[in-house]
């Protein structure tokens, strides 16, 4: 494979990445390259110890979506993330999806049982103690405090359960794939062999 082969497979692949990052990995690529063909090795050998271009799009994307998520903690990121590590389409992660959907649709539910229960809380926090509500306004008005505060404690543990759970694959993922490894690993292994076995 030739280098423009390889760098063409390798931009398509990275389609979906900001440009700015998807510019400074084809630049990382293209040094690669340049590196090896100075050290006099063709193309085609570089290309080979970079390995396949589609493959290493998908675990740059699946790192790339790891790193948002380690820096901003927030649901957008953390669907990135899951996204991106599943788009690696590893067999494994695939079985792990169905289980995966179920547990995210779980919580998400609860998520909106919490949001439920806390507006819940504030109407009778609110309109309880003109209602009539049982035992008076100073009852409704705890009431509805012990309403909200239940629903943002669900809403805490949830949230720490998402974090776990997204830490989770994210630690799968970092477990099974080279997920930014040097990718010229093989050629300094190879270039250390061979200076040493020309001294």
């Amino acid at each position: 494979m030739t280098r423009a082969e390889f760098i063409d497979r390798l931009k398509e692949g990275l389609v979906g990445l900001p440009t700015t990052t998807a510019n400074d990995i084809i630049a990382d690529y293209q040094t690669h390259f340049d590196d090896g063909v100075a050290a006099g090795r063709t193309e085609a050998e570089v290309a080979s110890a970079l390995g396949d271009p589609v493959r290493l799009a998908r675990e740059l994307k699946a790192e790339a979506g790891i790193q948002r998520w380690h820096q901003e903690k927030n649901p957008s990121a953390a669907a990135g993330a899951v996204f991106a590590v599943l788009g690696l389409g590893a067999l494994d992660i695939l079985i792990l999806l169905p289980l995966l959907m179920g547990v995210i649709g779980t919580v998400f539910g609860f998520f909106l049982a919490a949001i439920g229960l806390f507006i819940a809380g504030g109407v009778i926090m609110v309109a309880g103690p003109f209602a009539g509500f049982p035992g008076g306004p100073f009852a409704a008005i705890l009431m509805g405090l012990g309403l909200m505060a239940g629903a943002v404690f669900i809403g805490a543990l949830l949230t720490i359960f998402t974090i776990w759970l997204v830490n989770g694959v994210v630690w799968f993922a970092r477990l099974h794939y080279r997920l930014l490894k040097p990718a010229l690993e093989p050629t300094s292994v190879q270039s250390t062999s061979t200076s040493g076995a020309s001294a």
